[in-house]
């Protein structure tokens, strides 16, 4: 009767401590990108109208590297000194695809200014991802993350999802979902950012 009993209890044990892992990640993220109830600070107006939440301390973004559609490989940190857009996103997603013309309009008012939108696809092949480029006229940074391992480093379990970088390759927000990015406030918002000397 024990050792009847023992594979199921070790399965259980293993499925439970899967459990507590997924929480503890998320919780984690959540913990960090955790957006405070009280009176926001001054000059965090733009953040909150679009929804953007802001990191509780200084954190580097991860270094990766990635081909882009030419099979160049870039890296995150071959754009310091910019402030960087990073966008995770996929052609069969939705809101994906009604943000990107908006960001192509972003790139080509702010690129002179600073501003490099690297948009990493998720998982899909090349092919797929440069005729729907080339439909939409998109001309900002495309990068194939061919295996998902960067998305699943950035927590883009739900896309689209993009994160602003400063200059020295620090977060400065997070975003879940889409925004309106052709809009005023995006523009305001972008304008902000790029004026800051860190």
């Amino acid at each position: 009767m024990q050792k009847s009993r023992l594979p199921n209890s070790f399965s259980l044990l293993k499925s439970l401590c899967a459990a507590l892992c997924i929480l503890l990640v998320v919780a984690s993220a959540q913990a960090f990108f955790h957006k405070k109830a009280e009176k926001p600070a001054a000059g965090t107006e733009l953040f909150d109208k679009l929804m953007v939440e802001k990191p509780e301390k200084a954190l580097r973004a991860p270094d990766f590297t990635l081909q882009d559609l030419s099979g160049k490989r870039l890296s995150l940190k071959d754009f310091k000194g910019k402030l960087v857009f990073l966008n995770f996103w996929a052609t069969w997603c939705i809101p994906c695809r009604d943000e990107m013309p908006q960001m192509e309009k972003l790139h080509r008012e702010f690129k002179s200014q600073g501003l490099e939108i690297v948009a990493v696809n998720f998982r899909e092949d090349k092919q797929t991802v440069k005729k729907f480029v080339a439909e939409l006229g998109l001309t900002f940074r495309i990068l194939l993350d061919s295996d998902g391992s960067v998305s699943n480093e950035y927590g883009a379990w739900s896309l689209p999802l993009s994160y602003f970088v400063d200059r020295k390759g620090i977060f400065i927000g997070k975003v879940n979902g889409d925004r309106p990015w052709d809009g005023k406030e995006a523009r305001a918002f972008l304008r902000e950012l790029l004026q800051r000397k860190h």
